[in-house]
């Protein structure tokens, strides 16, 4: 499956060497685009992106119960599992995580993700749902699994690239607060954090990748310094993993 989580995203850190913090991001239309279609995503596809036991709180006990309900205490087993444990998550530009399910098919050629419907090909009716294999509501043997096309325009859907300008530069905090980006506002930035070094500042440029959407999925569900944990405290632990491991072959040298 080819999608959108195949690419990377270029975002430039200003870090403070000294306290160890990333105080604020530069950042393009593609990483706005990303980080604002995290707000559209389903609680069941954050579970399954993060995993249940990495899940803070109750929810991934909510979803673990609907996984292991039995069948025989729900309505149409197939299709309300999916539907709770597979949400369809509305994929746009930007969008950089993984899909749901194989069923979302992304246009290569374009910044547009299509999704596929079915029909029953067993009866006449003209039903059509997203869920692959549902049972016919029409006819008893019948399952809706053939794939039809979806015709005409959407015009405004297909000039609707995006959420945001690409024209602007934009400034993301440390806690995802976003904001149009100016000289201005970055010198009130670096004033605002009271950095009495200056050349304690470094700029550094980090890609965003599927893996580190997910990290940083996780991590603004967790804590307010996302930026840092994602992308300095990341780097901190391959560190230490790379020091541990010299220590251990000069001890069996």
């Amino acid at each position: 499956m080819a999608s959108s989580s195949s690419s990377k995203v270029s975002v430039k850190l200003l870090i403070d060497t000294k306290e160890e913090r990333v105080l604020f991001a530069e950042a393009s239309k593609e990483f706005i685009d990303f980080l604002f279609n995290l707000l559209r995503l389903p609680v069941g596809t954050v579970i399954r992106l993060l995993t249940k036991n990495a899940m803070v709180g109750c929810l991934g006990k909510l979803y673990e119960s609907a996984e292991n309900l039995s069948d025989v205490y729900l309505n149409n087993p197939e299709q309300d599992r999916n539907t709770l444990l597979k949400p369809r998550a509305p994929l746009g530009p930007g969008y950089l995580l993984p899909a749901a399910n194989d069923d979302h098919r992304h246009d290569t050629n374009s910044s547009r993700t299509t999704t596929n419907l079915y029909m029953c090909g067993s009866c006449s009716n003209h039903d059509v749902t997203y869920v692959e294999d549902t049972k016919c509501p029409h006819c008893s043997w019948g399952v809706m699994s053939h794939a039809v096309q979806l015709v005409g325009n959407d015009t405004k859907a297909t000039e609707v690239k995006g959420f945001v300008k690409g024209v602007v530069t934009y400034t993301v905090m440390d806690d995802l607060e976003v904001r149009p980006m100016s000289t201005i506002s970055t010198i009130t930035l670096i004033s605002k954090f009271k950095v009495k070094d200056i050349s304690a500042l470094q700029e550094r440029v980090v890609e965003l990748g599927m893996e580190e959407g997910i990290e940083l999925l996780k991590a603004s569900l967790q804590c307010k310094n996302v930026l840092t944990s994602v992308f300095l405290e990341k780097d901190d632990k391959k560190k230490q993993g790379i020091s541990q491991d010299i220590v251990i072959e000069s001890e069996t040298c």
